[in-house]
C-alpha cells in the first residue's frame, strides 16, 4: 500500500502529466466562517450585479460534501493559458483567456481523467468541477496552496502569475492537505490604479464597476461609464493583470487549443460590425465568446464604432 503522501505525490504527477500546470491538496470541509461571512457581505451589498447566480445554491457553494456525499478531499488545479501571440492594438480587444477553445473543456476533460484515474487505482468517487459548479475555486485553490487571492481577485500563482484556468476535482478519497499558500501582493496597489471603472476595493471586486463583468454580462445596454471607458474592447478585460508584477515570468501555453486562430487574430471592427450570425458560429465555435451571442458582440462593437 502506498503512504497517504506518496498516493499525493502520484496524483501530482498524474495531474502534471495531463497538462495541468499546478495541484495542490485541502481536506474537503465546510468553507471558513470568515469567507463565509465576506461572500455574504459582497452579495448584500450587490456587488455581483447582473451575475445573478452567484447568489445561488450557497449551502453547496459553503461546503463541498454536500456536492459530494463521503467528501475527503478537494483537489485543486490551475491550466496556463497565456499566449504572448496578441491582436494588433487597433483591433476590438478581447481578453486574452478568450482567444483560444472553452477552457470548461479542456479543463474538464483532463480532470475527468484525472477522476477516472483515481477510481480505477484506489476506488474512490470524484465529481470534476469546472467554473459551473457552485464552488468557491480561489478559496479552495488557496487553501490547496495552488496559489494567493490577489488584490486584483484573481487566484495569482506565486513565480507565475494569474493567467491560469482553475479546476477541481471533490473525492472520496482521504488524502492530508497542503499547507495554504501565504503569500501576499504586499504594498503593491498597481491592479487598483489600473482598473478602469474602479472596481477594486481592498479585498473585494465590485462587479457594478468591472468593464469585463459589464460587456460579457450585461444583457441591456451598456451602462454609460462603460460606454466611455471600454475604449476598444469588445470582450473581456486584462487590465488588472497586463500592469501585476506577478505576470513578469509569464510563459506561453503549451495547450494548442488555447492558441488563437487565424480567423480571430485577422478580426477587424468593420468585419465584427459585418458579422453574420453563421460568420459569428465559425469564428467563435466552442470558445468562450460563443456564450456572448452575436447580439452583445454587435453591441459592444458598436461602442467602439462611435469613438472612432
Amino acid at each position: 500500500m502506498h503512504a497517504d503522501n506518496d498516493i499525493k505525490g502520484i496524483i501530482r504527477r498524474k495531474a502534471l502529466d495531463l497538462g495541468f500546470d499546478a495541484c495542490g491538496f485541502a481536506a474537503a470541509a465546510p468553507v471558513a466562517q470568515q469567507a463565509i461571512d465576506q461572500y455574504c457581505n459582497w452579495l448584500e451589498e450587490g456587488k455581483n450585479d447582473c451575475m445573478e447566480y452567484a447568489s445561488n445554491y450557497k449551502d453547496l457553494r459553503f461546503d463541498p460534501t454536500a456536492l459530494v456525499p463521503g467528501a475527503k478531499t478537494v483537489i485543486c488545479v490551475a491550466l496556463n493559458y497565456y499566449t504572448e501571440r496578441r491582436q494588433p492594438k487597433d483591433a476590438p480587444q478581447f481578453s486574452i483567456y478568450a482567444y483560444g477553445k472553452d477552457y470548461h473543456d479542456a479543463v474538464r476533460n483532463r480532470l475527468m481523467q484525472l477522476a477516472t484515474f483515481i477510481k480505477e487505482t484506489w476506488h474512490a468517487e470524484s465529481r470534476v468541477c469546472v467554473d459551473t459548479a457552485p464552488v468557491m475555486e480561489k478559496y479552495w485553490a488557496r487553501t490547496a496552496g495552488v496559489g494567493m487571492i490577489g488584490r486584483n481577485n484573481l487566484l495569482i500563482i506565486p513565480g507565475k502569475g494569474s493567467y491560469f484556468f482553475l479546476g477541481e476535482l471533490i473525492t472520496t478519497l482521504e488524502l492530508p492537505p497542503d499547507n495554504p499558500c501565504t503569500d501576499t501582493c504586499g504594498n503593491c496597489n498597481k491592479c487598483l490604479q489600473a482598473c478602469p471603472g474602479g472596481a477594486l476595493e481592498g479585498d473585494s471586486l465590485d462587479a457594478r464597476r468591472c468593464l469585463s463583468c459589464q460587456l460579457i454580462e450585461c444583457r441591456g445596454e451598456l451602462p454609460a461609464w462603460v460606454q466611455e471607458k471600454a475604449g476598444n474592447r469588445i470582450y473581456g478585460c486584462d487590465e488588472c493583470q497586463l500592469c501585476c508584477p506577478h505576470n513578469r515570468n509569464a510563459i506561453s501555453t503549451h495547450i494548442e487549443d488555447f492558441n488563437p486562430t487565424e480567423d480571430f487574430m485577422n478580426l477587424t471592427l468593420d468585419s465584427v460590425l459585418g458579422m453574420d450570425t453563421a460568420t459569428f458560429n465559425t469564428i467563435f465555435r466552442n470558445t468562450a465568446v460563443k456564450r456572448l451571442k452575436l447580439d452583445r458582440l454587435m453591441r459592444n462593437a458598436r461602442n467602439i464604432a462611435k469613438k472612432y
